[in-house]
């Protein structure tokens, strides 16, 4: 077999190996070369009618299109989506085990009750004129006097770009203090030091009465201008941690429920095969997490763009539907704004790898949040209050995304990718799940599954799903993923900037 057909609706499959012209798939010959991943008429398709793939719209015929004919850019155009939206149509019942049989992780419990699956101190700045002194701090502490504290897994130093030339309200600055909140009491944290410069818009003190934070020996806090300069700062900061980490080794794992965990799902490098093998997989993990009670948050809103009609028919009720469409509005209307469009994703890599449209990106991306229903739809690194499956509004850029989830209190990060990615996160893990075995292979260093073999080796999307949840709960309980292992995440600490910068 040289091509998947996804659904018998579909007019385009997809091919598994470049095929020449000529060769025959179906009862069609090739009238071009097709590369890999690329997709292929079986029909002839006027111009104007619709391309079909996953039993959906993924773009329109910009020209006639012959059987057999190469179907991407050149001859497919994106028109946005203007979908009849039904609510709660499409809502399973989760299935769950035996409560004398839940699945446990060795996690760490904090005394607020949250758990975590690292014992990070983070080191947070509210404006980038502290970014040096924050990294100056973290960098003090190295391997051997870490290696004192066994039960500590490193110094973090959490910079961004910035803080200051902003508005004092408004989206932008209420994101930055949600992220801001949810790594200063992110579970994953064992003590927190916040540093700032003393005049900047984002001001810390504001911080701790917006949201009731309380300076003690694991939360502190101080300004360059009230401390009289960097040295000085850089010096009392490492005092500060200094003084913690005796307090921080003091915590150890225990076995705790399968329930407090909550998985950001999240893909970049996509190609044709993220929505064939690893997304799927993934959201059959999903699907066995939540059934334990556990928490999938699946983020991205312009790559879910031309299916959130599908996870509507998910939605609990319709409040909860109506907050994601209020979103794919947004986000229509702030790239109008900014003389985009919503198909200026996917990327020149996804295009490559066989991705025509965003419609066509995003069926595939929607896949990793498995089948069971949409319980919340939340801003930006909002604190995720209701279990299950849920959704987190956020730009398609990787870092920023995953800065919000990790915000919103994800303590481990699923990440699947076609083309390769070198992402790592703190103070969430992060796995690497990739699409194909030929990235996969070429790319050991970085991947942690394969769900190529599914492909390759025909190996069941059900044990691919129950292979990505067994490696959830061994890299909650300690196990490093491979970007841990390469000291990734220390730079992609990225929250969204939002409106203008003044």
């Amino acid at each position: 077999m040289n091509f998947i057909r996804l659904d018998h609706q579909d007019n385009v499959v997809t091919v598994i190996k470049p095929l020449e012209l000529g060769e025959q798939v179906e009862n069609n010959n090739t009238r071009q070369m097709i590369p890999r991943g690329h997709k292929l008429a079986t029909a002839d398709i006027l111009k104007g009618d619709h391309i079909i793939k996953y039993a959906q719209v993924i773009g329109y015929a910009s020209q006639d299109i012959k059987s057999g004919d190469h179907v991407h850019t050149h001859n497919v155009e994106f028109r946005n989506v203007r979908n009849e939206y039904e609510y709660s149509t499409n809502i399973r019942t989760v299935e769950t085990p035996d409560p004398n049989l839940q699945d446990t992780f060795m996690g760490y419990r904090r005394p607020s009750g949250k758990v975590g699956t690292r014992n990070y101190i983070g080191i947070l700045t509210s404006v980038n004129c502290s970014a040096t002194a924050a990294r100056m701090i973290a960098d003090a502490f190295g391997p051997e006097e870490l290696s004192e504290f066994p039960n500590v897994d490193g110094v973090v130093a959490f910079v961004h770009g910035t803080g200051c030339g902003m508005a004092d309200s408004g989206d932008g600055f209420d994101a930055l203090q949600r992220v801001m909140w949810g790594y200063a009491t992110h579970p994953n944290h064992a003590g927190v030091l916040m540093v700032g410069l003393g005049c900047e818009m984002n001001q810390i003190d504001w911080l701790l009465e917006a949201y009731g934070l309380k300076q003690g020996a694991l939360f502190q806090t101080m300004n360059i201008q009230d401390v009289a300069g960097l040295a000085k700062t850089v010096d009392m900061g490492i005092a500060k941690v200094r003084a913690m980490l005796p307090e921080a080794n003091k915590s150890k794992r225990e076995a705790c429920p399968v329930s407090e965990l909550t998985v950001a799902l999240q893909c970049g490098g996509s190609d044709a095969w993220s929505g064939i093998t690893a997304n799927p997989a993934l959201g059959k993990a999903c699907d066995l997490l939540v059934g334990q009670g556990g928490t999938g948050v699946l983020a991205e809103t312009p790559e879910i763009y031309g299916a959130e009609h599908m996870l509507t028919k998910r939605a609990i009720d319709k409040p909860t539907g109506d907050k994601l469409i209020n979103l794919i509005r947004w986000w229509e209307d702030y790239t109008l704004r900014n003389k985009g469009s919503m198909d200026n994703n996917p990327s020149p890599g996804n295009k490559k790898g066989g991705l025509t449209t965003i419609l066509e990106k995003s069926l595939g991306a929607s896949a990793k949040g498995g089948t069971t229903p949409l319980t919340g739809v939340y801003k930006y690194a909002e604190k995720i209050t209701t279990k299950g499956f849920t959704f987190m509004d956020s730009p398609g850029y990787d870092p920023a995304s995953v800065t919000g989830q990790i915000a919103s209190g994800c303590n481990l990060v699923v990440f699947t990718t076609g083309r390769g990615s070198a992402f790592g996160s703190k103070p969430a893990p992060c796995i690497k799940v990739a699409t194909n075995t030929q990235m996969y292979e070429r790319m050991r260093d970085d991947m942690d599954i394969n769900a190529g073999d599914m492909l390759s080796a025909n190996v069941s999307l059900e044990d691919k799903g129950k292979e990505i949840y067994q490696m959830l709960i061994a890299v909650a309980s300690g196990e490093q993923s491979k970007s841990e292992a390469q000291g990734l995440g220390d730079y992609e600490f990225v929250p969204w900037q939002i409106g203008a910068t003044m």
